[in-house]
Order: C-alpha cells, then structure tokens, then sequence
C-alpha cells in the first residue's frame, strides 16, 4: 500500500472507496468511474456516522433510506457498501457480470442495503420523495417509532431532467423536513460541460420551491459533516446539500498531473480517458496490483461504525419494544400494515349497480377502502372528481405541511412525479399506493412503470376514459394504443420468472370489485386498472354476473353463453364484452347461432392458468372473432389478428355514441363486420350483396 497514513480515516475511507469504483470499473472495462471518485467523501461521511441502520436487520422499518438517483454511479455505492460488509471483494470483481450482484447499475436488494434500482435519470430522488411521505404518513399514525430520515443522492442529470420540478415542488410544498438530498454539482456531464447545457441558479429554484439549500465543499469532510447536522435539525423544509465536487478526484495521468474535471473520466475506465489507472491508484494510497483491498485502518473504523450502528439500532429497538407493550394495539396494527399479503377487506359489503361506467363503479370501491384499509394513499393528477378518486377523498383530507393525519396526496399535473412518488412510497413498505389519471396519460407514466416493474413494487396505477369514448375532447384524450402497450409489459417477465406487471381492464361493475380485491392483494408486482367514462349495459343477470366476475382472478372466462352448443366464440374486455353480448343475441336470435361470450380482462393472468382451464375457456378448434377500442394487436395473443375488430388509427372529437357508429363498434355495425367472415367459415349462408 502507497497511502499517506497522515489523511484523517474519512478521506482514506473515501479514497479506499475510490480505489475500489476505478478498480470495479477497470476490470469490467467498461462503467463510470468518475463520479463516483467525485461523491465518495459525502457518501462515506453519511454512511459512517448519519444513515442510521441496523447491521444484522437491514430490512428494519424504521432505518433511515437512501435512494441513488445516478445509478450509473453504482461502483460507489458497492464500494460504501463493502466497507460495511454487504459486498465482499470477489463480488466487486464481478462488476457487471453474468449472475452478479453488482449490476451496471444497482437493483434493489434491501438485504444489501440498497433502496431502490436506478438508471432512469431523476426517478431515484422522486422515490425519496415518496418514502419520506409514507414515513410521514406513518409517523402520525405510530408517532416515534416509525420516525426516520430519507437521504437521496442526485446529480446535474437528475436535476435536468423534468421530473425533478414535480419532486421539487411537492416535497417544498409538503415540507417534508425528513427529506435530504445531496446534489453531487461536479459540473461535469457524459459529453459536456454543465455549463454547455444550463446556466440556471439551482439554488435559487429549489429555495423558490421553499426547500432549506445549503452549498458546501462536497470533498471536504468537515464541510460535509456540518450540512448534514444542519439537515437534520431543519423542521420545516427538506433539505438540499449542493456539493461542489470533482470528477475523477484523485484521478492523474502518466506523468502525474492532475486529470480531475475531465468528461472523459465520466463513462469509461480511467486507462480509456486519459488517465493513468495505476498512478491514480498509486496516489491514492493503493496497490494497483492488487486494488481490491481495505485498507487496515479503514477495516478498523468501520468494525467500531458497525458497533455503533447496531448499538444504536438495538437501543431503538428496545424503546419500540416498550411501546409495543404499552400500546398493544397499535403494535399490532404497524406489523399489519407491513404485511401486504395479509390486508383484510370485506369485499362482499360493496354494492354495485348494473350499467354504469366502471369508473363510478371505481369510486365505491375506493369509498368502501376509504375506511377500511387505513394504510392506502390514493393520489390523483389533478383529476379527482373525473377518475372518482374523490370518492377516496370525501372519506379523508388530502395531505397538507405538518399535516400527514389523512391519506391523499394531491399531485397536481405531473403523472411522471406523482407514479414515481408512487413507487417510492411502495419501497418504503407499510402503505399501500394508488395513483390515478386519465388513461391517455400513462404515456407520461410509463418510463416509471416499467421500473416497478423490474423492481417488483406493488403500486396500484388506477386509470379512467380507457378509449375513444372519451368523445368530443377528441384524439389528444383518446387512448388508442395504450392497452397494447401494457399488454406487452404484461408479457416481460421480472427476474424471478412471473409476469412483472398486470393490466385489468373490467367488463363492469362486478369485475370491477374483483380486479380491485386482486390488486388490493398483489404483493409482488404492480397492477394497472384501466376503468371507461362512459356507462356500460349489463352483461347479463346481476346474480349471473355476482358469481361469475369472481374468475376475474383467472385472467378469462365465460360471460355468457347462448344456444346449444358453440358456433362462435367472441372475446374482449373492458366495454367491448357489453358490446359483444348483444351481439351475441343478435347472433343467436337472427341466424340460430350458438355464441360464447368470453371476457379477458388481463391475457397475462389468463395464459398463467392451467393448459386446460385455458382451453376449457377457449376452444381453439372453434371459430374465434376479437372486438377492441384499441389496436387489433391487443387481442392477437388470443384472436388470429385477421380475426379481430380494432382500431388503427387516431380518434375525432365527436360525441360517443356517435364515434361507436362511425367507427362500426354498435351491435350492428359490429354483427356487420361479422357476417361476412361467419359465411367465410361457412358458418352462415346468405346473400351478402344485398
């Protein structure tokens, strides 16, 4: 070893930290060294002597969390994370290999201390934001108990990208104190300088947004450590510590000269950017030899952080056991609500009414879970009375700063924001997350989306006005190719083999308690339920439709069934199953027909059914006809493609009734397009000229 033994035991933790990220990143020849050289002095002072955690129970409710932003700064957080004894050096080696744990960029794996995956540029700091509601949320519920800190880590990407106006704005206006964010300002991007894409005042915006913003040395420790005290005194506002950093600090060349400041250290290995891998390591007091090492006294140091950080988490967690003795119940109630798997709702006691729309249809079921599942947050876009989450709200009161005591969160316009506080609030664990918009708007939603996803978060994202029907607002509002869209995320499987989202779209009003109780219920992954605006004519009896909506759970099923046996099979979901059914009379009434009506409202659940209970469902032997509001690829996993009524093109304002005509998805115009493809089949004889 080459270190210099006069550094304090923080700047040669730090530079071990270095050591390590350039190392990972040098044998994988590939990652980005730079910024994580830049950010090791503030990650290793939060983590040594702030982030409070037990060693033992790293899954404890009430340790403080920390979400990276930048994950492709992960070779600093592996490198943290070693020196507490999560990763261990052959791990490190591994970097961004095949059936390693430390990934390109990290994946969420509480028992290794991280929070949350991270990639997408500014979604990280927005679950912090989420978690520090939820803990707010809860403390005003259990009180000391469950208090804690949320710290996020961002960068000058993560401050750029959009979402972060959304974090911003919310987090100030909430005043969430809880929050602290460290923006590592090294002033450096992959290809530029900061200063080449933006000259805003940072400071200033996020001060505007009535956040507590403190500017530091972010390598100097003692700076540092001062803006954290700082931080977790404030009681008003959340905190942003901007840290003026250096890219690739320590880093030099061949000769000796500095190489720090350099966009080149950014996302390749030092021996790639101009630097020199092995004078660099020289000079930080390690063996480029043999770079993966802790150093002795850094070993030392943390085996006594270690000590205090559990000494301290078993204190804590005595205190809880006192309380959990004085207040029973409440005791009780905390472990309930961490326990998604068990929440208990008497579905049986919604009431629904026949023909309406499913949105309404929503509505009471939120109004029933309202008083009933006390640790649901529901959050709307600015839309609560046209999703009907204000039935939710009428039960409630929506958050307010210093005011946690109900369950709403009023997002304002920022469906991005407001899904990835979602999902932070769904890492923090204890509460259970729904956010609702317009249907058309999950495009906004989606990068989010497919990161609960990967993440296996449980998040309820509600949607309404799930087509054309949407009407006279015409084809800026009407949702066309969104359900194909969900439909394929439904089909991508997460990392322990299931489908890593599920989309329902209900038929009706019974459905629609049904596909409520299953994401109510949904552990493991998130669940989307796409409601219609407009009213919905009755499938069949309410006493039919009372016993039969409860297959919902199996993806499909039948809906109706007319004649003797099966001439045809006709399959949908949402409002086309109404649509369908009338068609069905129509079919069976006019030309004799025997015609299955089958409703299917998540094809991702149905195909995870048995063999034959799928074939019992849908009998491929039996001609099969598709009827969407969206693209014909929607049902192609079901229906031949040919064989499928869709839309394949935008929408016109116009009222909804009459679009249904124009766009032929009446009975009528739909038995029209049928008729000739049933005397195709052979299944009808007529004279079609006529």
């Amino acid at each position: 070893m080459y270190r210099n033994k006069m550094k304090n035991i923080n700047t040669q933790a730090a530079d071990n930290i270095r050591i390590l990220a350039a190392a990972m990143v040098e044998k994988a020849k590939s990652g980005h060294p730079g910024g994580a050289m830049g950010g090791a002095d503030f990650i290793e002072i939060l983590y040594s002597e702030f982030l409070n955690f037990d060693p033992k129970d790293p899954s404890w409710h009430a340790r403080d969390r920390f979400f990276l932003d930048p994950g492709h700064m992960s070779a600093m957080l592996y490198g943290q994370l070693s020196l507490l004894n999560c990763f261990s050096m052959e791990e490190l080696k591994q970097f961004r290999q095949w059936g390693s744990p430390t990934s390109g960029h990290p994946e969420v794996d509480v028992h290794r201390m991280i929070e949350n995956t991270s990639g997408p540029l500014g979604q990280g700091h927005v679950f912090a934001v989420g978690s520090a509601i939820s803990e707010r949320f809860l403390q005003s519920r259990f009180g000391k108990t469950v208090e804690h800190k949320t710290y996020a880590y961002i960068s000058d990407g993560g401050i750029q990208e959009e979402i972060s106006q959304g974090a911003g704005r919310i987090a100030g206006h909430l005043g969430l104190s809880n929050l602290i964010m460290f923006y590592d300002a090294n002033d450096i991007q992959l290809s530029t300088t900061v200063e080449e894409v933006t000259t805003e005042d940072t400071a200033k915006k996020y001060e505007a947004w009535h956040w507590n913003v403190i500017t530091i040395d972010g390598n100097d420790p003692e700076a540092i450590r001062s803006a954290l005290k700082a931080a977790n005194s404030e009681k008003e506002r959340p905190t942003l510590i901007i840290g003026k950093t250096v890219m690739g600090k320590g880093a030099i060349d061949q000769e000796g000269q500095s190489f720090e400041g350099k966009c080149s250290t950014h996302g390749q290995p030092l021996s790639n950017s101009g630097a020199s891998f092995s004078e660099t390591i020289k000079k930080l007091g390690g063996n480029p030899e043999d770079p993966f090492q802790i150093f002795d006294e850094v070993k030392a140091h943390y085996a006594e952080v270690i000590k205090k950080k559990q000494a301290a988490a078993d204190e804590r967690k005595a205190q809880e056991e006192g309380w959990s003795k004085m207040y029973p119940e409440l005791a009780n109630k905390l472990v309930s609500f961490y326990d998604r798997k068990n929440t208990v709702v008497d579905w049986s006691n919604i009431t629904q009414t026949e023909g309406v729309a499913t949105r309404a249809a929503s509505g009471k079921v939120l109004a029933h879970l309202a008083t009933r599942v006390e640790n649901m947050i529901v959050a709307s876009a600015d839309l609560a009375d046209s999703d009907k989450t204000e039935a939710f709200l009428k039960k409630t009161t929506a958050f307010k700063k210093n005011d946690f005591k109900g369950a709403f969160l009023q997002a304002g316009v920022s469906e991005l924001t407001m899904a990835a506080i979602a999902v932070g609030m769904g890492l923090h664990g204890g509460v259970i997350p729904v956010c609702a918009t317009f249907f058309v708007f999950s495009d906004y939603m989606k990068p989010v989306i497919r990161i609960a996803s990967l993440m296996q978060t449980p998040v309820i994202f509600m949607w309404t006005h799930d087509s054309f029907r949407v009407g006279e607002d015409g084809p800026t509002h009407q949702p066309i190719e969104q359900e194909a869209q969900l439909r394929l995320l439904e089909q991508l499987k997460n990392h322990h083999g299931q489908r890593s989202f599920l989309a329902l779209r209900p038929a009706d009003a019974y459905e629609t308690t049904n596909a409520w109780k299953l994401a109510v219920e949904s552990a493991d992954r998130p669940v989307g339920l796409i409601f219609s605006r407009q009213n919905i004519p009755a499938i069949a009896s309410e006493e039919q439709r009372l016993k039969d909506a409860e297959f919902l759970n199996k993806g499909g099923y039948s809906v109706l069934e007319l004649g003797g046996s099966t001439d045809v099979q006709l399959i949908a979901n949402g409002s086309e199953v109404s649509t369908l059914s009338s068609v069905a009379v129509l079919l069976n009434k006019n030309y004799g027909l025997g015609i299955k009506v089958i409703s299917v409202p998540s094809e991702g659940l149905f195909r995870d059914q048995d063999k034959e209970y799928q074939e019992e469902v849908l009998d491929k032997n039996i001609p099969t006809f598709g009827l969407t509001a969206g693209l014909p690829v929607t049902l192609a996993g079901l229906v031949d493609i040919n064989n499928i009524h869709g839309l394949t093109h935008f929408g016109y304002s116009a009222p909804a009734a009459t679009l249904d005509h124009e766009f032929g998805y009446t009975p009528d115009r739909v038995v029209e397009w049928l008729l000739p493809q049933l005397q195709n089949e052979g299944i009808v004889e007529m004279d079609l000229s006529k």
